[in-house]
Parts: structure tokens; C-alpha cells; sequence
């Protein structure tokens, strides 16, 4: 098969929809097919290797500081520029694919369906959260909403995301749920285990708490580093390792230092994947406070190494807390207290994630799965693409 990816990023960068594209082509490529791609440069510098080749088209310029119909009016030129660029230079790799795989929204993505259309092709689109949480319908339909409409299958990071989706209007045939990969590397470790790695990566700690998300307003960390006041005064050695960079790193040290915990909270920054696994791992409790989620991979990734979590109930906490139950624990988002008795309660008995919820990240997260998965979306994808070519 000759399948043609369209992103809008690919690692080093660490977006859901640049690591998703990368692993679905490394799982072709094992399985023989041609794989290619057409993204804008990563953010965090080329990548060493990919499962194919590559066409890159750099994001829209930057525009300087007009104003008014000076600045609308830049804006339109820049946008015709880029659409034409992406139609001239990302359309021989639409061409030669036999399926078209669309990741996300944004002009790259919208242009790449026209591309498409106009090639003929089958196209299955990913919709991994931002794209329908913030989608608005219009009186005269966007590119957006005709790459929806126009795709061939359209596949949902989440089944929260999907429902949601057809809460605004977008039902249509073609829709399911292609839930993210958990890799390998986030192993189960049982409490002699996690034990151990907390002793060689130097955590002395009684009890261990890992966030990992980018320091944003909608990851919720400042409610967290709030109610770390009141799991110290309940659990005096408890640490936090907070893994992700971003705007609120400042504000986060300042509120920790108010609050008296800077002692208790590391921020570690940006952190590879390998270490994260070894941090989840190490863990007592992965906590996820934040406001809006469609399917947390981080979360995910903790209880593969055996470690519950506590979310706040945003869609992507609560579909997880259905799925695994009591491993993912529910409070209310900006719920300081809440928040910190569901982390006090789980450090007063420690335990590990039960074998159900292995089996449910073998069945449905693992990469095997995740694979299959999509291989049923691309057979679908190419039978009803085919069987309307046939009709009309």
C-alpha cells in the first residue's frame, strides 16, 4: 500500500499528531508499505530519521505589525501563497498514494484535502481534540468543514471527542474511535520494582507524584501545585516531579513558594520519553489536573507502568476513569481540595494498577492494537471510496 501522511508537525516534536504519523509509518514501512509524508519543519529541529521520504513546506510567514485592512489584507496574500505552495509541492505525493492519511486541521491539512479531491484519492482524516473542542459552524462551509465532509473515514483520538463532534452537527457515515499508542517502554512495575528504579534514579522519597504536560493554563498544574500544601501537611515526604516546559514555569515557582512546597516540587523541563517512563514508573500516583483533555497519552502511559491516576473531569479523565475505573480516580476541575484529598487518600494505601487494566492498554492502546486498528480504517477507507466510484 502507498500511503501518503499529512501533519503538521513530526518529532523531535512531541504533539500527539507529530508521534502518531511517525509510528503509523514506521508500522507500514515494517509491513511493506510505501510511506511519505508532506509536514511543516519541526519546531525542535529536523529529525534524525523517518519511516520515508518527506516534503516539507514551511508554516505561513510571520506577519509584521499592521493593523486593520493593511493587515487583513497581508493575511490573504499569505494564506494564497501558502495554499498554492502546498497544492504545487505537496501534490506529487498526494498523487502517487493510494491512500491519503490527514492529521489534524490547519491549512496544510484543509489544502491537502482539495489536493486530494482533485487527485481522485481516498482520504482518512485524524482529528486528535482543538480541531472539533473550539469548531464553529458557518453560514457558508470552511476548508475545515469540507475536509470533513469530504473524507473518506475520519477516525477520533477519543470516543468523548466523537461524541462531541456530532453534538455540533458533524455526524456522517465513516466515524470511529483509533485510540493513541502506548509504547513499550512504559512497562509494568510492581512495588519491588518501582522501589528499585526510585532508588536508582535518586528519589528518596516516601511517596512520588509525576505530572507531565507543557506549563499552560489548560494543564491545570497551578491547582496542583496548590494543593501539594495540603498533601505535605498529610504526607510530609511527598515529591512532585512536574515534566514539561512552557509561558507559566515563572508564575508555577512563584505560587510553589507562596505555598511553602518548593522544597517538594521539581520542574524538570522538557524530558525524553525514556525518562518520563522512568519517572511514571517510579511513581506512586500520575496526577492530571487539567481543564480540557480529549485522550491523555500521558495518563495513559502511567498506568501502563503501573500507576493510577487522578484526573480532573475533563472528557479525555472521565472516558478513562470509564474504561479503567477505579485506577483513574475523578475530582473536579480547579478543585484545589478535592484534588488534594483524591492524592492524600491514594499515598494513605499505595498500590499498583490491576491486571484489568493491562488487559484493556493490550486490547486497545498497545501499538499492536493501535496498528490494526488503522489497517481496518485504511481497508474501509479504500472498499467505500471505491464502492461510491463505482455508484457514480
Amino acid at each position: 500500500m502507498r500511503i501518503c501522511h499529512v501533519t503538521p508537525h513530526l518529532p523531535p516534536d512531541q504533539a500527539a499528531n507529530a508521534l502518531l504519523p511517525w509510528h503509523l509509518g514506521e508500522w507500514g514501512r515494517a509491513a511493506g508499505d510505501a510511506v511519505s509524508f508532506v509536514a511543516h519543519p519541526p519546531r525542535a529541529g529536523m529529525p534524525a530519521s523517518l519511516p520515508g521520504p518527506v516534503v516539507w513546506l514551511p508554516s505561513r510567514h510571520a506577519l509584521n505589525e499592521t493593523s486593520g485592512r493593511e493587515a487583513v489584507r497581508a493575511r490573504r496574500l499569505d494564506s494564497l501563497r501558502a495554499a498554492w505552495r502546498i497544492w504545487r509541492e505537496a501534490g506529487p505525493a498526494i498523487r502517487q498514494a493510494e491512500i491519503v492519511h490527514i492529521h489534524s486541521n490547519g491549512l496544510l491539512a484543509e489544502m491537502a484535502g482539495v489536493v486530494a479531491r482533485a487527485a481522485r484519492k481516498p482520504t482518512v482524516l485524524t482529528l486528535y481534540g482543538t480541531e472539533i473542542w473550539h469548531y464553529r459552524p458557518k453560514p457558508a462551509p470552511d476548508l475545515f468543514t469540507r475536509l470533513y465532509r469530504g473524507a473518506t473515514e475520519i477516525t477520533f483520538y477519543s470516543q468523548g471527542l466523537l461524541d462531541y463532534a456530532r453534538e455540533k452537527g458533524l455526524d456522517r457515515a465513516g466515524l470511529r474511535v483509533a485510540y493513541p499508542p502506548v509504547a513499550e517502554q512504559f512497562a509494568f512495575h510492581d512495588t519491588t520494582a518501582r522501589d528499585r528504579l526510585r532508588g536508582r534514579l535518586g528519589l528518596p522519597h516516601r511517596h512520588l507524584l509525576v505530572n507531565v504536560k507543557r506549563l499552560h493554563p489548560l494543564a491545570g498544574q497551578r491547582y496542583l501545585v496548590e494543593a501539594m500544601r495540603l498533601v505535605v501537611d498529610a504526607h510530609p515526604d511527598t515529591h512532585l516531579i512536574v515534566c514539561g516546559t512552557g509561558s507559566l514555569l515563572s508564575e508555577l515557582q512563584s505560587v510553589a513558594e507562596a505555598f511553602g512546597v518548593a522544597s517538594h516540587i521539581t520542574f524538570a523541563g522538557l524530558v525524553e520519553n525514556a525518562l518520563v517512563a522512568r519517572y511514571c514508573a517510579a511513581s506512586d500516583l500520575f496526577v492530571l489536573p487539567s481543564m480540557l483533555e480529549a485522550c491523555p497519552t500521558v495518563a495513559l502511559e502511567a498506568l501502563a507502568t503501573g500507576t493510577p491516576v487522578v484526573s480532573s473531569d475533563n472528557p479525555g479523565g472521565v472516558e478513562l476513569n470509564a474504561l479503567f475505573g477505579e485506577d483513574v480516580a475523578v475530582v473536579p476541575r480547579k478543585h484545589v481540595e478535592a484534588l488534594a484529598l483524591a492524592i492524600v487518600r491514594a499515598l494513605d494505601a499505595p498500590r499498583r494498577t490491576r491486571p484489568a487494566t493491562e488487559t484493556v492498554l493490550a486490547e486497545r492502546f498497545r501499538p499492536a492494537a493501535v496498528d490494526r486498528t488503522f489497517r481496518e480504517v485504511y481497508v474501509d477507507a479504500l472498499e467505500r471510496f471505491y464502492r461510491g466510484a463505482r455508484r457514480s
